[in-house]
């Protein structure tokens, strides 16, 4: 995998993935995405600073599959909320989310020095839960009831990645 910061040229791409119901339905933002939602999260989030974003490619032929993010970076303490969606369906179950969420993280923690990286999934979503598990993240909390999706209301696991080579001095 390799990942390249996104431009506003991935509008288009972000769009139709994010829109597809095997994406969405594992967001806690379900809105269908439409380009003023994308180019106003650009302007204000990713110019600014304040949310970091990279398109996932495969390494063997070039393919772009998805995107990972950072967002609610906290310079103060060190640490950064992660989220990734693979779009391509054939992509999928393939290991190739692990492998970004991996190296994503791993850059977070190096170029950054993040001392901490940390995520929301839902709790039925056990396909995540077990790839963000094999990138190094851990279970920390279990959040009942936590948002409000379609009427019902849904849990949330909180799980957490530490770079141990990271002191809070």
């Amino acid at each position: 995998m390799r990942l390249r910061p996104i431009t506003l040229k991935d509008t288009d791409k972000i769009i139709f993935w994010r829109n597809q119901s095997f994406v969405r339905e594992n967001f806690i933002f379900q809105k269908s995405f439409t380009v003023e939602i994308h180019h106003q999260w650009f302007h204000t989030m990713i110019e600014t600073g304040k949310a970091i974003q990279y398109i996932i490619t495969r390494k063997d032929n070039g393919e772009e599959i998805g995107s990972v993010y950072f967002r609610d970076i906290d310079d103060i303490h060190r640490k950064a909320e992660f989220g990734i969606f693979v779009g391509d369906r054939k992509s999928l179950h393939q290991g190739f989310g692990t492998e970004a969420c991996w190296l994503a993280c791993r850059h977070g923690f190096e170029a950054y020095g993040w001392h901490k990286i940390f995520l929301r999934v839902f709790a039925t979503n056990i396909f995540a839960i077990r790839s963000y598990q094999r990138a190094g993240f851990l279970i920390e909390a279990f959040l009942k009831d936590d948002v409000c999706i379609h009427g019902k209301f849904r849990d949330i696991v909180l799980m957490g990645i530490i770079n141990t080579q990271n002191s809070c001095a």
